[in-house]
């Protein structure tokens, strides 16, 4: 891994976990402290008795759509994410983890970087309520060349917000070596 890949994944780790310190800190903020995108059951800061009056935790539902396609060693994902509201986000974050580890030098979107062998995390950026990131297109190589690979496609971080329909942002598709895309 470069030494600016590797700074800037130290970054994204060091920002992430402040941003779940102050959340955490901040009475009716939802915390996610596994970093799975939804805030953990019974982790809302303040919540219960003495809770501010008023908190209001910004709601926002994301998407993910896409394919992947697996030929040889060269394993292909587009995808875009999309906010259905009705609040926008800040920010977000899309992780995509494969069952088979990735080659070690690769080239990837200015917005993506590697985090592990097996995992890419993709910067969706600012989505206003209704709005849509650019695609994102990887063009990956596997380590070896398998028969298929399992890709999970799933919200990292979204801004804080609660997602009321999770199911909508996270994806399992197997993905056979025929280079046929398989959509999620």
């Amino acid at each position: 891994m470069g030494v600016k890949r590797k700074a800037l994944l130290v970054a994204v780790s060091a920002l992430t976990a402040v941003v779940t310190v102050v959340m955490g800190a901040c009475p009716g903020v939802a915390v996610d402290a596994d970093m799975d995108g939804d805030a953990d059951e019974g982790a809302v800061a303040g919540a219960g008795a003495g809770a501010g009056a008023g908190a209001v935790v910004p709601e926002a539902d994301l998407s993910h759509h896409g394919y992947a396609s697996l030929w040889s060693e060269q394993l292909t994902v587009r995808f875009e994410s999309e906010n259905h509201g009705p609040s926008a986000t800040a920010d977000a974050t899309v992780r995509l983890a494969f069952s088979v580890a990735l080659a070690a030098r690769q080239s990837l979107p200015a917005n993506c970087l590697r985090d592990g062998d097996r995992v890419v995390l993709c910067r969706a950026g600012q989505l206003r309520a209704g709005g849509r990131s650019p695609e994102t297109a990887l063009d990956l190589r596997t380590a070896g060349r398998p028969v298929e690979v399992v890709v999970q496609i799933d919200t990292h971080w979204n801004g804080g917000a609660s997602d009321p329909n999770p199911e909508n942002h996270r994806h399992r598709v197997l993905v056979p070596a025929t280079g046929d895309p398989y959509v999620f």
